[in-house]
């Protein structure tokens, strides 16, 4: 089973049964339940997945509308009625049900959100003081997750390209922090991250590169240029910025 995310806040005052609650969206969907899977039907999957990924109250024809496109409304309100009924336990009370709209309890954690709110703090690093947790192999561990992969929802995949940007960013800020800090291992396991999330990102590599060179590691700086390069010229059959390539040129 994945290990759940362990950054972001809690709620300080949970609906019963919600507290040590956790809905997973990142490498794949699961609801946790004190450290117990909890199982669900697809359609509550579904659900509970988009409500969760929003996190704010969202109007029950918008949820029917987007769940189940391709039918007319009284069938996706009932498809969406059949959902709601399939929630039972602590699942149940992980939505708070409106008479005009729905929306995840405030209790529950979702890793997605708590891993957004982590990429932002890193990105606005300059403005605002960080927290130790967030400069931690946890924090690389939260920003190299997929969002729902293998969910191909329109819903889900516009989401996906927004997060995949958004942690791409924070990877390559906090392998520069870490890189500032002395902490080398970790400044390239987060660099590495950022490259295997999309092989041909040249700030990726780049990242990876200013990694090797502050650690006077001058030789591994220059093979990971060269395996990018080598990377552009088969798949695109371009070559490396001047940016990159001045980089591993001697001053």
């Amino acid at each position: 089973m994945r290990k759940a995310g362990q950054l972001g806040l809690v709620a300080t005052r949970p609906p019963p049964g919600v507290a040590g609650s956790r809905v997973l969206l990142l490498g794949g969907f699961q609801v946790v339940d004190g450290g117990a899977q909890v199982a669900l039907a697809k359609g509550s999957q579904r659900l509970l997945a988009l409500l969760a990924l929003h996190g704010r109250p969202m109007r029950r024809v918008l949820v029917a509308g987007t769940l189940w496109p391709e039918v007319t409304q009284n069938r996706a309100y009932a498809s969406l009625r059949s959902a709601l009924s399939r929630l039972y336990g602590m699942v149940r009370e992980a939505v708070e049900v409106n008479p005009s709209d729905l929306r995840i309890a405030r209790g529950v954690r979702v890793d997605f959100r708590e891993s957004q709110a982590l990429a932002h703090r890193l990105l606005d690093a300059v403005d605002q003081p960080l927290e130790g947790a967030d400069l931690s192999g946890a924090a690389i561990a939260a920003l190299s997750g997929e969002l729902l992969p293998d969910w191909y929802d329109d819903w889900v995949l516009l989401e996906s390209e927004d997060w995949r940007q958004l942690r791409l960013h924070a990877l390559e800020v906090l392998a520069g922090l870490l890189s500032a800090a002395g902490r080398y291992g970790d400044a390239a396991t987060a660099a590495l991250a950022a490259v295997r999330a999309d092989p041909l990102r040249e700030s990726a590599h780049a990242a990876l590169i200013r990694v090797h060179l502050a650690e006077h590691n001058q030789s591994e700086a220059l093979r990971e240029f060269r395996r990018y390069q080598d990377l552009l010229r088969a798949e695109l059959d371009i070559e490396p910025t001047a940016q990159l390539r001045k980089l591993i040129q001697p001053p």
